[in-house]
């Protein structure tokens, strides 16, 4: 060990180390002074192996109530050395006026020990101090009766040591004023220019800053004010507002009162106590107030003011672990007064936690003191008391007392509560605060929650004030991971990093965002739950109806309500305004117009990112006139007109002829884009419309004007090919500071290639595809580099579109791509958090050339703004706009579950994994079945990998995709009874569905044993009528077991089964499996096992030329087909939302078996959900196997 007599940079040939007994080390710098630090620079020990290779910097005024110093994302650790030698520089963000440094290392030398030489750079402070004790104040009396002012600057830095206090205090008899006051540790700036009497609470202007500003440390304040306009200034933190009202001058009458109001009846005030502080360099639009007072001016009245700064002598310590923080301290030997009391003072944000634990005597029992929900209980056996909310980040005084045969308990101010014992006691060795020892024997402490976590101080045993300091020497009780003679709470929620109008709410290590009611979600609130256009409700399969869409997507725009049109080949998204009736309109004049001002649904800025946004926007005006001009005849003077969204005057709907429907742009050959008829979409919607020439006699007009129609996605095939490694294209650096979503879809056969890279001076961020099967997300927020990687089952390199959605917020980051499962990385909580870029975003390469993406990129979205590829593809070599390639299209080539496979020179459908065949995947594959007949299909059943999400959701965000199972066949028969399908679990559960004796579809199911199965028959007509039939059956749960073993069917299924099957099946589907269309391609194959004849049939061929039973994937999913077809979709739902949703718990696996009787086979599967993002509904047009989202594992069989 080395005194601390040459610690400084490159001075001596030692340095500073402490011994290696000292539990909680530190150097301590006294600067002699108050000094402005800007800047401090460390090294290790000299000629040894000793370094800190990272610390903790803490300041103090008076060696006492120490604060640590964070810079500005919050982080409080510094990086330190990595040898004996080397120099470390820190610039301080923001400088710190202080006396006394601490070093605290918190990392050294793996080979060493702790090693220190430090140097600290800044100048000197000059300071004009000024205590008020809570009684006082300060009063600035002006020259003349009143002062007033259209500009104003306040300056002053205070620190205080109550939460509640009156700062600044001024006001005229005209009824302006100005209050600057802490309120709950808040700082609160009331402010009225309005020359009234009656304060209305329109006319008042409150603003609060800050957070916990009782920590008896410096904060600055500027208030600067110029007529209405404000900015109020907090330390670092900044808000700009606007006054209220009408007046633009602050009339303040006789005086300014600094520290509190001495008249406490004084008309105009709405503030509870003085100030109870420090205040220095204050300044009054350029005048030194404490100099003034100082100096003793005539102007300047104070009360009991003094001119420095007093130091409280209450010592916080700052309990850091929930799990292993403690303070224990012997009990008090019993003495002449009966009873115990204990007092203390805490803070903290958690709402679960132990404050205080002891053991009584003579029996052995506990007393309980612990924050429980919020709110402060204590227990003692069965009895308990409980006060109001305590977890409010203030500081709060409790108080216990044993007295007789009570034990009472008060909170702050509020009545003491009190719990009634059968027996003194008292309490027997040591006292516990804040949790337990781990290594003590349970029968002496007991912690029934969580350790606490938050400061304590001012802690008195019997009325004996407790020296803190002592236990930190190790002269007194013991303790495990406490920091001592500071506070170390913070606000996590301020500022609020909760987006959307989410609510933030914290505990002392981390804040939670409650998106509630705010159309967003995610850790921050981030991610919009809507679909950006109706397009993508249509993908998703839902109906014409009213939905809400969200244009910009996690943009700042909210989501707006229209009207989805999904019945023509075209989905169209419909917005109306208050009225679309035609109106008549007379009298008017172009002096005297008349004018109708449409209020639409959306706001103009959500009406044109919905514009932007789609394919084609239109709105239909209609004009009916007699003797109303549109023009002047001889002067072309527009008589009446429109404005577009944006207020500009239209007036091209003149110059068409009639019955052409076209804009005179378009006769003319002038429009601004050759392939659209009118320029409408530029301008759309109409926000206004002006009518002038109908003030003749019978002259009049009639008009109407439509909601705006909008159809199509433009973004979502806006695409580019890479065809040169080198090439990239770039677009300016987006705005992803604290929040940034990148999705997009790719393309390719490459093995490797970097999909886009942003770069900063240290940070950056990146995403590639890292090899044919894996694709990594990494960056750099000033932490080390993190890496995110999703890693398929199958090569992404399959020349077929798959989808990449990355995020990375304060909270945590992610990467998903396609449905397999998200990963994810929770952020440290002490880390930076400000993603901090200054280069170009590099799409398809990155800055280097290097790494070079070749393939496709479409859909490339930032923070919900679409980047449009095509137009930066146009001016770019090695890159060109669009996609090759027929299966780039939006039209689906192959139907059905098919899957579309470029070729050289065109392409193919597989259609592998489609209970159909052909070319395109739409013919039926049908075949009959005689009695005795059957298929029996084994094959390997795919699960998907699951994650649980933690119990608090904004902790640890995980993601989901959903694991699914669908079943789908057709059948047509005369034949009643009849088994279609059953699903059986172990011998006394199953689930069947069969044609009735009367031909009509039941479902049956008995999940219990001791109970009769439940039957459900939609509707009582018979499908054993010879034509073609549907059944599907979906399922979408949580968790599914299931065992199959020892059968027993009711009668009546056992009849159908029996009875067996007698028809045509055609287009049987098990999710991606075709059994019936591996009976007749495979018969050899070990899979397939038939018994009796199957002959190959087109009874599905021919029914459609009857009827229409099946529609084709991608077309709108129009339905279109019989009474009998509408029975199938109700079963196929009545399936989902009741059979699965309930067999979601029982046990162990699954089996689709149809068949002749009973049979005795097992298999098992488990299977947990895994919910996949809304935009996933665009995912439907990637035919992605969904074998490449599973592992097989166990053996299923299929019977038919």
């Amino acid at each position: 060990w080395s005194p601390p007599t040459e610690p400084r940079l490159n001075w001596g040939w030692s340095g500073w180390s402490p011994k290696l007994t000292d539990r909680n080390p530190w150097l301590q710098v006294d600067l002699q002074g108050r000094m402005e630090v800007t800047a401090v620079a460390t090294q290790g020990r000299y000629g040894t192996l000793d370094w800190v290779s990272s610390y903790m910097l803490l300041h103090s005024d008076s060696g006492r109530v120490w604060k640590q110093y964070r810079q500005e994302d919050g982080v409080g650790k510094f990086t330190g050395n990595s040898d004996a030698d080397s120099v470390v520089h820190h610039k301080l963000p923001q400088p710190v006026r202080t006396r006394f440094l601490r070093f605290v290392p918190l990392d050294w030398s793996s080979n060493g020990w702790v090693g220190l030489r430090v140097d600290v750079y800044g100048c000197a402070y000059k300071s004009y101090l000024a205590d008020f004790d809570g009684r006082s104040s300060l009063l600035y009396r002006f020259n003349q009766k009143s002062m007033s002012t259209v500009k104003d600057v306040i300056v002053l830095r205070f620190k205080s040591r109550q939460a509640d206090g009156v700062l600044l205090h001024g006001e005229g008899q005209r009824g302006d004023y100005i209050t600057l006051e802490l309120h709950r540790g808040r700082l609160a700036l009331h402010l009225n220019l309005d020359d009234t009497r009656v304060r209305s609470s329109s006319a008042r202007a409150v603003v609060t800053l800050g957070s916990l500003l009782d920590d008896q440390h410096w904060h600055s304040v500027l208030i600067e004010r110029f007529n209405k306009q404000v900015n109020f200034t907090l330390d670092r933190y900044t808000q700009h507002f606007r006054t209220k009202g009408d007046g633009d001058s602050l009339e303040v009458d006789y005086e300014l009162s600094f520290g509190g109001i001495p008249l406490p009846g004084k008309p105009g005030t709405f503030l509870r106590r003085n100030f109870h502080g420090c205040m220095e360099n204050l300044y009054y639009n350029g005048v030194n107030v404490i100099d003034l007072a100082k100096r003793r001016k005539p102007q300047i009245y104070s009360g009991n003011v003094t001119f420095s700064c007093s130091e409280p002598q209450l010592v916080a310590a700052t309990f850091l672990s929930s799990s292993g923080s403690f303070l224990s301290l012997a009990a008090p030997p019993p003495s002449a007064v009966e009873g115990l009391s204990v007092r203390f003072q805490f803070r903290t944000w958690n709402g679960d936690s132990l404050l205080f634990s002891g053991q009584l005597r003579p029996v052995s029992q506990h007393l309980w003191l612990q924050i429980s929900s919020g709110r402060l209980h204590l227990t003692h056996q069965t009895s308990q008391l409980k006060t109001s909310e305590v977890n409010d980040g203030l500081w709060h005084s409790v108080s216990l007392s044993t007295r007789g045969l009570q034990i009472s308990m008060t909170l702050d101010s509020e009545p003491a509560s009190t719990i009634q014992l059968l027996e003194n006691l008292e309490l027997d060795k040591s006292l516990f605060f804040g949790g337990c020892p781990r290594t003590l024997d349970e029968g002496n402490c007991k912690n029934p929650t969580m350790a606490f976590q938050g400061c304590m101080r001012f802690i008195l045993i019997n009325n004996q004030p407790i020296n803190i300091l002592l236990v930190q020497r190790g002269l007194l009780g013991n303790y495990n991971q406490l920091q001592f003679d500071i506070c170390g709470i913070r606000d996590r929620c301020l500022p609020n990093f909760c987006e959307h109008g989410g609510r933030c709410s914290q505990t002392w290590s981390s804040f939670y965002c409650d998106c509630s009611g705010t159309g967003y979600s995610g850790a921050t609130c981030h991610n919009s739950i809507y679909e950006n256009s109706c397009e993508g409700y249509r993908l998703a399969g839902s109906s014409s109806g009213y939905f809400s869409i969200d244009p910009d997507g996690s943009g700042p725009m909210g989501p707006v309500q229209v009207y989805c049109n999904m019945t023509e080949n075209k989905v169209w998204t419909v917005v109306n305004y208050n009225g679309t009736n035609p109106v008549r309109v007379q009298g008017s004049s172009v002096e005297s117009p008349y004018i109708m001002h449409f209020n639409y649904s959306a706001s103009p800025e959500q009406l044109h990112a919905l514009v932007v946004g789609s394919d084609q926007c239109q709105q239909e005006v209609m004009y009916r006139c007699r003797k109303s001009r549109l023009y002047n005849p001889w002067d072309g003077t527009p008589l009446s007109w429109w404005r577009d969204r944006g207020g500009e005057k239209r007036t091209y709907w003149s110059g068409s002829l009639p019955g052409v429907q076209q804009c005179s742009c378009s006769l003319e050959e002038n429009c601004l884009d050759m392939s659209y008829f009118c320029n409408c979409d530029n301008h759309l919607p109409v926000s206004e419309i002006i009518i002038g020439d109908t003030h003749r006699p019978g002259s009049e007009a009639i008009y109407s004007v439509g909601p705006l129609r909008c159809h199509g996605y433009k973004s979502l095939w806006n695409a580019v090919s890479f065809y040169q490694e080198f090439s990239y294209i770039h677009f300016p650096a987006p705005q992803v500071e604290l929040s940034a979503d990148i999705s997009f879809y790719f393309k390719t056969g490459a093995p490797s290639g970097v999909f886009l890279e942003n770069l900063g001076l240290r940070d950056f961020i990146k995403v590639e595809l890292s090899s044919q099967s894996a694709v990594t997300f990494s960056f750099d927020v000033g932490d080390g580099p993190v890496l995110l990687t999703v890693k398929s089952p199958v090569p992404l390199n399959d020349r077929q579109w798959h989808w990449v959605r990355v995020e990375r917020n304060v909270k945590e980051a992610s990467v998903q791509v396609d449905q397999l499962p998200l990963r994810f990385l929770e952020a440290p909580s002490d880390g930076h958090i400000r993603l901090q870029l200054t280069s170009q975003l590099f799409v398809g390469g990155m800055a280097s050339r290097q790494r070079g993406f070749l393939g496709c990129i479409r859909a490339l979205s930032v923070n919900g703004v679409s980047l449009d590829l095509e137009e930066k593809a146009k001016l770019t070599p090695g890159v060109s706009p669009g996609c090759p390639g027929h299966c780039g299209k939006s039209a689906e080539l192959c139907h059905n579950q098919g899957r579309c496979i470029e070729q050289s020179s065109g392409y193919v459908c597989d259609c592998t994994h489609s209970a159909f065949g052909g070319p395109s995947c739409k013919e039926e594959v049908s075949v009959s079945f005689e009695k005795g007949s059957s298929v029996t299909y084994t094959f390997q059943e795919p699960f998907s990998f699951i994650r649980n999400s933690s119990s608090q959701a904004s902790s640890m965000s995980t993601g989901y995709s959903k694991a699914v199972e669908n079943v789908a066949f057709s059948f047509q028969t005369t034949q009643a009874p009849a088994m279609l399908l059953i699903i059986s679990t172990f011998s006394q559960q199953y689930v069947a569905v069969i044609l009735a004796h009367n031909g009509s579809l039941q479902l049956w199911y008995q999940l219990h044993k001791e109970r009769r199965p439940d039957v459900f028959s939609p509707r009582p007509l018979s499908l054993a009528d010879g034509r073609l039939h549907q059944v599907r059956i979906h399922r979408e749960a949580k968790d599914i077991y299931l065992q199959a073993r020892n059968d027993v069917l009711e009668d009546d299924v056992a009849l159908a089964g029996t009875k067996g099957f007698v028809g045509c099946f055609s287009s049987v589907q098990y999710n991606h499996v075709a059994p019936l269309k591996a009976a007749l391609l495979n018969r050899g194959s070990s899979l397939v096992s038939v018994r009796g004849q199957l002959v190959e049939s087109n009874c599905g061929a021919l029914a459609d030329l009857t009827t229409s039973n099946s529609h084709a994937a991608g077309k709108d999913n129009e339905h279109n087909g019989s009474n009998s077809q509408h029975e199938s979709a109700v079963i196929g739902g009545v399936v989902t939302a009741v059979v699965f949703s309930t067999l979601c718990v029982v046990a162990a696996m699954v089996r689709f078996l149809h068949r002749h009787q009973q049979a005795q086979r097992a298999s098992s599967l488990q299977e947990k959900e895994h919910q996949r993002r809304l935009e996933a509904a665009y995912h439907a047009e990637l035919h992605l196997r969904n074998s490449a989202f599973h592992v097989q594992d166990s053996i299923k069989e299929y019977y038919i």
